[in-house]
């Protein structure tokens, strides 16, 4: 990511947006340094082409993904690296209602970026403008998904913000609903988004639930799409978990339409909690767009990854942690049991993955020896385990994951599975 990039997609953007008429896009960022300088840069190129700009500062991935159908925005625009740390950065299009661009819109904008960037005459740039009461619209949107009868007075909840882009929205959300709210990883310098906070970094959260004495935790990432939370014993809830409870509560309201969609990576637990009570599941490729087509291919609603992107298309168009665990809360209520209570019917197996270096264009997978090991390995585990071989989408790796019911025995299969492997590089 360049300046000079930044600058050429928004106007490469703007150029393809601006053919369907539109005159204006919504720019939102999370909180680390370079997001000022992204902001500015976007800003410009979008006025180049032509078009109007309302930006609304730090603001999680889900909000610009909602403010962009209620401000009837041609797209929205998101700056973050998500869980990265603060050096990283990238550009995020919604499309007007709040789903990600077609793939064909994509297409044309690559395809103009490789044009000479020439500025419209001086009487068609764009304007820009900020939107100051941003913030307080999603809070009210992120409550509204609460039950209005309900309230959370009585609970102390801790919020795990990641110095990300909720710091100044989750732990409002969830006092104003009637929570003793103890806020960490909500004091952004643009430099310590997600540094030993936040969904991907557990400990620091599950400490603060045991010293508060707290009944729970909700953590969110760096953009906000991402929650795991911290029961009251100190214990990590994560996105398997999550999708669990949240289909049982649909569930028991006889609201669950169809069955629940998970990834490669999903416990198999999950798999094993939701067929003890008929509700269907399949597997995606890992990545909440994989999630997002299988829940439109069969119509279904509730989906996600066990990392913690959660999706209720009842209540959003994209992963939303605020809304996940407004969603989880809700059901507590409906319930009149704990965070413990709502999970303890669903047995996580004990899951172990390896990681393999290779280098070259041999594939490893395609191994004879790699293959043996792996059937004689499903072989042994049966109906109560699992294997999944796969290579990484970023780095040179060979991902050996093994799931079963004892950890040692897990444990030893992936690294025979993972010995073949690089025997095989």
């Amino acid at each position: 990511m360049t300046p000079e990039l930044a600058l050429k997609l928004g106007w490469a953007a703007g150029r393809v947006l601006s053919r369907s008429g539109t005159q204006k896009v919504i720019i939102g960022k999370d909180t680390r340094i370079s997001g000022y300088l992204f902001e500015s840069a976007l800003e410009a190129g979008l006025s180049a082409a032509g078009l109007n700009v309302l930006l609304l500062g730090p603001m999680p991935t889900p909000a610009v993904a909602y403010l962009t159908r209620t401000f009837r925005a041609e797209a929205g625009v998101v700056i973050s690296a998500s869980h990265n740390p603060y050096y990283d950065n990238g550009i995020k299009f919604f499309s007007t209602d709040g789903s990600k661009l077609d793939d064909a819109i994509e297409l044309e904008i690559e395809a103009e970026l490789e044009k000479p960037l020439v500025c419209v005459e001086s009487h068609l740039l764009g304007k820009a403008r900020r939107i100051d009461d941003a913030a307080g619209r999603y809070i009210e949107y992120c409550k509204g998904n609460f039950p209005a009868d309900q309230t959370l007075e009585g609970l102390k909840i801790v919020v795990d913000c990641a110095h990300g882009a909720t710091y100044h929205i989750a732990p409002n959300v969830f006092r104003e609903l009637g929570a003793d709210v103890v806020a960490i990883g909500d004091k952004p310098d643009g430099l310590n988004i997600n540094d030993k906070v936040g969904a991907t970094s557990m400990a620091k959260i599950c400490e603060t639930v045991l010293a508060e004495k707290a009944d729970l935790g909700i953590a969110l990432d760096g953009d906000g799409d991402r929650i795991m939370m911290v029961n009251n014993r100190g214990e990590v809830i994560d996105g398997d978990q999550i999708l669990y409870i949240l289909a049982v509560d649909a569930q028991k309201r006889g609201i669950l339409k169809g069955g629940v969609v998970g990834t490669l990576m999903s416990n198999l637990g999950l798999d094993l909690a939701l067929q003890a009570l008929d509700i269907p599941f399949v597997r995606s490729k890992v990545g909440d767009r994989y999630v997002m087509e299988m829940l439109k291919q069969h119509d279904w609603r509730i989906g996600g990854e066990n990392s913690g992107h959660i999706l209720n298309l009842d209540h959003g168009t994209t992963g939303d942690g605020i809304v996940a665990g407004i969603l989880v809360l809700a059901a507590m209520r409906r319930q009149q049991a704990s965070l413990e209570q709502l999970t303890e019917a669903m047995k996580m197996l004990p899951q172990v993955l390896v990681n393999v270096r290779f280098e070259g264009t041999t594939n490893p997978l395609d191994s004879n020896v790699v293959k043996a090991a792996q059937t004689d390995v499903e072989k042994q585990l049966g109906a109560r385990g699992r294997v999944l071989l796969r290579k990484s989408g970023t780095e040179p790796l060979i991902r050996v994951m093994v799931e079963g019911d004892d950890h040692s025995q897990v444990l030893a299969h992936a690294n025979r599975i993972a010995e073949a492997v690089k025997a095989a590089c």
